[in-house]
């Protein structure tokens, strides 16, 4: 019987290195040197194409998760790569976004929050593989993680989007803020429930 069989037999996912879900998550990552590349463009047209670019992987990051499981191609790469690609785009978008202005002054601190959120949750769900424990994704998170995008993809229209609607930058920074309100609380929620396993109960 072939490695695919016995894998079918035993219920294992299906997905492989090829598969379309992870295909989508290889774009999001190849997608960030093409996101950088558009602050080196002075037209406003870099920055029209720096939002497209992260909307896009937005929307993949979506469809490789929702495919993953219609198609039954789980797979262990899709899993690991999948938060680092997300990860490593907002990373970018928001290290771009500061070096340029458009995020500067108190609102840096929103985007502090925001990055050091992500590495903490990343080495917290690290610990917590090792004790076999799964922590899933509240709704709140996921709510978060709507806003932050949104509000980066305004972030990233920027001036070129304020010729438009004047109010497309604070708009960006106003979302970004409430992101970062977010993120706090679902941080703690995440220390909370990785204290539970590593403090001993009293009694």
């Amino acid at each position: 019987m072939t490695q695919q069989g016995l894998a079918d037999r035993r219920g294992t996912p299906k997905g492989h290195f090829g598969s379309l879900p992870n295909i989508l998550t290889y774009g999001r990552i190849l997608a960030i040197p093409a996101l950088v590349a558009c602050f080196f463009v002075t037209a406003d047209w870099g920055r029209w194409l720096a939002m497209w670019i992260f909307i896009a992987a937005g929307v993949s990051d979506f469809l490789d998760g929702y495919l993953a499981r219609a198609w039954q191609q789980q797979s262990a790469i899709g899993k690991m790569l999948d938060p680092i690609a997300d990860k490593l785009i907002v990373a970018a978008a928001l290290l771009m976004l500061a070096a340029d202005d458009t995020i500067a002054g108190w609102s840096l601190w929103a985007g502090v929050i925001i990055l050091c959120r992500e590495i903490l949750v990343s080495g917290l769900r690290e610990f917590l593989g090792t004790l076999a424990v799964s922590v899933p994704v509240t709704a709140l998170a996921k709510w978060k993680t709507v806003v932050q995008m949104v509000a980066i993809g305004f972030l990233l229209a920027g001036s070129a989007g304020d010729k438009i609607w004047p109010y497309t930058t604070l708009f960006g920074l106003s979302l970004l803020w409430i992101a970062a309100i977010l993120t706090l609380y679902t941080g703690y929620d995440y220390l909370r429930a990785t204290f539970r396993h590593v403090v001993p109960e009293e009694k």
